[in-house]
């Protein structure tokens, strides 16, 4: 192995770790929070964070064993079924993403129809969907043989051994991405800019008192005048920031593989370590996806010190419980 694969089976490893840590923690939230369960957007959380922990325990190992042997990591059986689970689980994680930002839409632009539009019913509804639309690919895919072990990402994934499938095979490749990363994009930038279009309003109507009322408390305190501005100043970028989030990092990862992807239907001399990386980038998602859509929400933190704080008190009473009974213990020997 060069520095290169040393350097990529590292990162490998590293995303293995916090996926696998991040969304574990994810899960925890979930089960442990009545509040966080009874959310209709818990669903498609819950959804998004199973396809990440299966991809991290399924492909990214066999991605790692294929960065370091060179090779298919295990028979073809077994490659044909992780190229299967890497097809749907990609699909079905970007549609999640739409999913949520579907949530955000209606919640942000239609508050007071919200409960109506989006119920428990809907949200099964729209994950049927993404679980039908998902599997459909690696299906036609699986059925074709356009699945197994390709060099150049090493990775089980899409690939067309055939060459007189070529043509199909484009076809079916530009269908693909079309209907999963380019359709999930254009749903989140609609949505997302909705969203951010509402929240700029609200923001101009809070400013607009903030002045006003600043104007009117003409004895006040121009540190207290001061600190109103700067948090005028931070809720404009608050949504700008959280919004640029959503769909930068979705950008950010999958299409530097997706277009890695395109491109290799007509060159054939990609480097295999920029193949590696752009693969990586993909399964860096897994990682940002848990912060980016849960452990940094506030409902989330306070799980996550009810839990703390829990565990601590029960160290501590088990602790002074173990103290008392050590000390009656010592009580009897010196009364003995």
């Amino acid at each position: 192995m060069n520095i290169w694969e040393v350097i990529l089976a590292f990162l490998v490893v590293v995303l293995i770790l916090v996926s696998l840590l991040s969304n574990v923690l994810v899960l925890i939230c979930f089960l442990y929070s009545a509040d966080i369960r009874k959310q209709v957007p818990g669903l498609f959380i819950l959804n998004l964070t199973f396809c990440n922990l299966l991809m991290t325990v399924l492909n990214m190992p066999l991605t790692l064993a294929g960065i370091i042997y060179k090779n298919q990591p295990g028979g073809d059986q077994i490659c044909h079924v992780v190229a299967f689970l890497e097809t749907f689980l990609t699909t079905n994680s970007m549609l999640s993403m739409a999913a949520l930002s579907i949530d955000r839409w209606i919640a942000v632009v239609f508050p007071l129809s919200y409960h109506s539009k989006m119920r428990y019913k809907d949200a099964a509804l729209i994950l049927s969907y993404t679980w039908l639309h998902s599997v459909s690919f690696p299906i036609v895919a699986a059925s074709l043989s356009w699945v197994g072990f390709h060099h150049l990402y090493a990775s089980c994934t899409l690939y067309n051994k055939r060459p007189e499938d070529r043509t199909q095979f484009v076809i079916f490749t530009g269908f693909f991405h079309t209907l999963s990363f380019l359709l999930s994009l254009i749903v989140l930038c609609f949505t997302y800019l909705k969203v951010l279009k509402v929240a700029r309003f609200h923001c101009k109507r809070i400013d607009v008192i903030t002045m006003q009322t600043l104007v009117l408390l003409v004895d006040i305190h121009p540190s207290v005048r001061e600190r109103c501005l700067e948090e005028q100043r931070r809720r404009r970028q608050r949504a700008t920031k959280k919004i640029s989030t959503f769909i930068g990092t979705f950008v950010l990862c999958f299409a530097p593989y997706v277009i890695t992807r395109l491109v290799e239907l007509s060159v054939d001399n990609i480097d295999s370590h920029w193949g590696v990386i752009s693969k990586c980038l993909a399964y860096s998602k897994a990682v940002s996806d848990p912060f980016v859509y849960s452990l940094l929400r506030h409902q989330y933190k306070k799980t996550w010190k009810d839990i703390i704080n829990k565990i601590l008190k029960r160290s501590s009473i088990n602790s002074s419980a173990l103290t008392n009974e050590s000390h009656s213990r010592n009580t009897m020997h010196t009364n003995e």
